[in-house]
């Protein structure tokens, strides 16, 4: 039973299970992503992400607090430098577990990649891509006719004929008639009315 075990020992003593930490942590802030055991990346991220939010107010305190727990000049300043900047307005969650799907060969132990999330920088591409196309996307046009139709098609006939049109009424198209065949009021056709004209 594990009543109360709420931290995971590794299978090492005390001072080995912080010394091993301490040096996954140096290694994942020179390097930003490291390859390791599902089980020890958890327990890092327990011990690195506290550190992370102690670089972002860079004092003399943090720098020292820090360096207790590190133990490396390099990753000391390469975290208030670099990281510190980039993990600013961040509000924890610095870092990712993505679990590879092989096993270690020895023991079948469960393989990931432990990462800083603000450093990987393909990922951050294909956000910014996503949300740029979001940004610029197609607006939404509804399929309906009815009103708007009818609306669009008296406002199209008031330019042609420069009359105005009832909103509501409905335009009637004439087709292009021949002038052959053209009727008068009277039932004659064109050119029988142009015709008696001239004999008068």
């Amino acid at each position: 039973m594990r009543h109360g075990r709420k931290i995971n020992h590794l299978g090492r003593t005390t001072a080995h299970r912080h010394a091993m930490l301490s040096n996954m942590a140096s290694s994942l802030i020179l390097h930003k992503r490291i390859t390791t055991t599902v089980a020890k990346a958890k327990a890092l991220r327990k011990y690195v992400e506290p550190m992370l939010t102690k670089s972002k107010e860079d004092t003399t305190h943090s720098r020292r607090m820090v360096f207790a727990a590190l133990q490396d000049k390099e990753s000391i300043k390469e975290l208030f430098g670099n990281i510190s900047g980039k993990i600013a307005n961040r509000p924890g969650g610095y870092t990712r577990i993505l679990k590879l799907s092989d096993t270690r060969l020895g023991d079948n132990a469960e393989m990931c990649i432990i990462e800083l999330v603000d450093f990987n920088e393909t990922l951050i591409e294909s956000k910014q891509a996503a949300s740029d196309k979001a940004a610029a996307g197609t607006t939404r046009r509804s399929r309906r006719g009815g009103k708007k139709a009818a609306g669009d098609a008296a406002t199209s006939a008031t330019e042609v004929t420069g009359e105005a049109v009832a909103p509501n009424a409905v335009v009637e198209q004439s087709a292009p008639a021949d002038t052959a065949t053209e009727t008068l009021h009277n039932g004659e056709s064109r050119e029988e009315a142009k015709a008696d004209e001239a004999g008068a």
